[in-house]
């Protein structure tokens, strides 16, 4: 799919700080779908870095798995009754509910960073997501998501 995830949600929506396209000040995260799994990409600002130079606050990775995941969550919830996502395509926002977060490693400042999810699965209006967050090939946080359609 070329269009993002986030781009289908309506304009009421579409304020959040990570994710969404009105926010003048936000990060614009992209959420795209291929293969049956979601990911995105994103590189640090150097004004993001944490206590330990050259590494990505520990909030601002959080932050990164939320958007991500509720929009995969969205998504997912979508291709449930849908076949697929195009551009006419509609999506109800979905909020966190619960995300259990393991940093596995530094996130380091001087590369892109790769954002995967994968659905867990769908129940009701509740989905749960498997995150990831990488620079290159080394996995730095992982994390459960509960998501909740509003």
């Amino acid at each position: 799919m070329s269009v993002a995830i986030q781009d289908l949600y309506p304009e009421s929506n579409s304020h959040c700080f990570g994710c969404g396209r009105s926010n003048t000040e936000g990060w614009h995260l992209k959420t795209y779908v291929t293969e049956g799994q979601t990911y995105a990409h994103f590189t640090p600002d150097a004004k993001y870095t944490g206590g330990v130079p050259d590494h990505l606050y520990g909030g601002a990775v959080a932050s990164l798995l939320d958007c991500h995941g509720t929009a995969s969550a969205a998504a997912f919830r979508y291709l449930q009754s849908n076949t697929e996502l195009g551009e006419d395509s509609v999506l109800q926002r979905h909020v966190t509910g619960q995300l259990n977060l393991s940093f596995i490693a530094p996130t380091p400042m001087d590369t892109e960073l790769q954002l995967t999810g994968k659905l867990i699965e769908i129940s009701g209006r509740k989905v749960r997501v498997k995150l990831q967050l990488l620079a290159g090939q080394k996995l730095c946080a992982e994390a459960e998501m509960l998501a909740i359609a509003i």
